[in-house]
């Protein structure tokens, strides 16, 4: 049967002039013909990956920088430029994308690998094969033809911690493999520091050009933020004074473009849904808080069972008491929390230190208080919404199976 409520919504809705002309431009896998505020960096880009265009194998590249500097969307952005001239030359450079951060794309070494075959049109199944037939595979299905690979690896730093750099040592020597084929590795990585931690042998081999992507500031996430709002909202519809908001709210988060164009993109649908026909900026404190909160619900689900249990043993204390709690009323109760679910509790220190990587992401406050010859004790205190704290314990029992 026919909700008559629900189709008169859907109805008044198709009437009502539509906010956005085409939205797509302010979702992270927009690429813009232009990229604002990285020509430097696109250049640099280019320059190292041209001798692709002459069959030369490029150096192998290292991109580093904060969320939402524009790094992946430079590389992607040089790519397809670099990928038109091929075309029209007829010449065969072939790239392939990766992220690493996607589950169940590279978080094995078989994963990965059939993953790059697939790209490049080797059927592989999910599991099942020994890991070497699938290297095979991929050798065989990369050298068929001559051609040059850009591989590019992004949030390359994940890959690693899942399996380890085995797996970037086999890519970087794999030319050594092919007669017909060559291969070019880009990496993109949040983490500074990254290729620090790699092997000798891998980092040698990896990382021949480097180039770091500075956060945006304020201005330059202005300009960013207009060139996509030009194309994604009609004519009129964004309030004076609406991206230079979202600009400096990004600003405040290191300079996090994706976060601004994010913003600006939420703030559009609650106006849309409430039926302004202007985008006022009071929806972008509305954007703020709905983006902060589910980013606390992304990262709650995201965490280990142990660190779950210990937060849920907190946030229990705290439905009782508004004050701030002890560690050690904390691991009291998270203890009960272990015998109900049947896990051999951590060290009372173990907790402490998740208690710390807790305050990091900003759930809790963790203070540190010396109790004198008694030691030391951290006062914790919940650094979320009031209201939030109800959802996050209603995510928490249902990860943990706890009703």
């Amino acid at each position: 049967m026919t909700d008559k409520k629900l189709v008169g919504l859907f109805e008044t809705f198709l009437a009502k002039d539509n906010l956005f002309a085409e939205k797509r431009a302010l979702q992270t896998n927009y690429t813009p013909s232009v990229v604002v505020h990285r020509e430097e960096q696109t250049q640099q880009i280019a320059k190292i990956l041209a001798p692709a265009l002459r069959m030369d194998k490029p150096s192998n590249l290292f991109v580093y920088g904060k969320t939402g500097s524009g790094k992946t969307l430079s590389v992607l952005h040089t790519l397809k430029n670099l990928s038109d001239v091929a075309a029209r030359q007829k010449i065969a450079v072939k790239t392939v994308y990766v992220n690493c951060k996607l589950k169940k794309v590279a978080d094995t070494e078989y994963r990965l690998i059939a993953q790059i075959a697939r790209d490049l049109g080797q059927e592989i199944p999910a599991t099942g094969l020994p890991t070497q037939e699938v290297y095979q595979l991929f050798t065989r299905v990369l050298d068929a033809k001559e051609q040059l690979l850009i591989l590019v690896l992004d949030e390359i730093d994940q890959l690693v911690k899942k399996t380890g750099d085995e797996i970037l040592y086999t890519l970087t020597r794999v030319n050594a493999e092919l007669k017909r084929t060559q291969v070019a590795l880009i990496g993109i990585s949040n983490d500074l520091i990254f290729a620090d931690n790699l092997e000798p042998r891998v980092k040698s081999s990896l990382s021949e050009e480097e180039i770091i992507f500075p956060p945006y500031n304020a201005l330059q996430l202005q300009d960013i933020l207009r060139s996509r709002a030009k194309v994604a909202f009609r004519e009129g519809v964004l309030e004076t004074g609406v991206v230079e908001k979202c600009a400096a709210f990004a600003a405040r988060e290191h300079g996090d473009a994706r976060r601004a164009l994010e913003l600006l993109r939420v703030a559009g649908e609650l106006a849309e849904r409430n039926g302004a026909g202007v985008v006022k900026m009071q929806y972008i404190d509305e954007a703020e808080e709905k983006i902060e909160r589910e980013r606390v619900f992304d990262i709650i689900i995201a965490q280990p069972k142990q660190h779950q249990v210990a937060l849920h043993a907190l946030l229990s204390l705290f439905d009782r008491q508004k004050d701030a709690i002890s560690t050690g009323e904390i691991y009291d109760r998270y203890k009960q929390h272990c015998t109900r679910l049947g896990f051999r509790p951590l060290t009372q220190r173990r907790i402490s230190d998740i208690l710390a990587e807790l305050d990091m992401l900003g759930i809790i406050n963790a203070k540190v208080l010396s109790k004198g010859r008694y030691g030391r004790t951290r006062e914790i205190r919940i650094a979320i919404a009031d209201q939030m704290v109800v959802r996050a314990k209603e995510i928490l029992e249902k990860e943990l199976e706890l009703k």
